[in-house]
């Protein structure tokens, strides 16, 4: 079993260079840093939380500097560990979602932190990209400075989720969010985090 410890768009060959590592972030990493067999690799576990963050500078197509983006960093914690610095939150990005989907050949999806929406009525999802007057759901080279992301909005849950025990207990609105999100991405979410305990971890059957 290989972990990877940054995400996808951080890969020095395949990220939103030049804001990316020194190193191969992506799946296929394991295969030339770690001299595995791609014959070798099995399951590919793509783990991502239920809206986006960043930290430092780089392209954010989604990021919030409203009250919502405020709501999400302090439910969630975003803060760095060490540095205590406000990390950058914005809305689920399914355009770089599903281009990390591709690149790594992801075979099952884990969403972290879906309980951090708990506080909101409304949850958006950018499923393109307008550039100009283009509108595209294929991730560019570059991301210019005019680019606007395109959101579908979905009724939020608007509860507590932390006490879940179970997929049956998940409000509608959440089955809702989790079945568009496969849909669109073609690849089941297998496990959902509802917070940060490991009993808060629940595997969908």
């Amino acid at each position: 079993m290989a972990e990877g410890a940054q995400g996808t768009l951080l890969d020095i060959d395949f990220g939103s260079y030049p804001f990316v590592t020194s190193s191969n972030t992506v799946c296929a990493g394991a295969c030339i840093g770690m001299g595995i067999s791609p014959r070798s690799i099995g399951e590919v576990y793509g783990i991502f939380k239920a809206y986006c963050t960043r930290v430092g500078s780089g392209p954010f197509p989604t990021e919030l500097f409203d009250e919502d983006g405020d709501k999400m960093r302090e439910h969630g914690h975003e803060f760095g560990s060490t540095t205590g610095r406000p990390r950058r939150c914005g809305w689920l990005d399914l355009v770089a979602l599903k281009y990390s989907v591709m690149v790594n050949g992801v075979t099952k999806l884990i969403m972290m932190k879906s309980d951090v929406l708990g506080c909101f009525e409304t949850i958006k999802i950018a499923t393109a990209y307008k550039i100009g007057d283009t509108v595209t759901e294929e991730f560019p080279f570059e991301l210019p400075e005019n680019l606007e992301p395109v959101y579908k909005e979905l009724p939020g849950w608007n509860c507590d989720l932390t006490s879940l025990k179970s997929e049956d207990e998940f409000p509608q609105q959440l089955k809702d969010y989790i079945k568009f999100l496969e849909d669109e991405l073609e690849v089941p979410i297998t496990i959902v985090s509802v917070g940060p305990d490991r009993e808060q971890t629940i595997v969908r059957e």
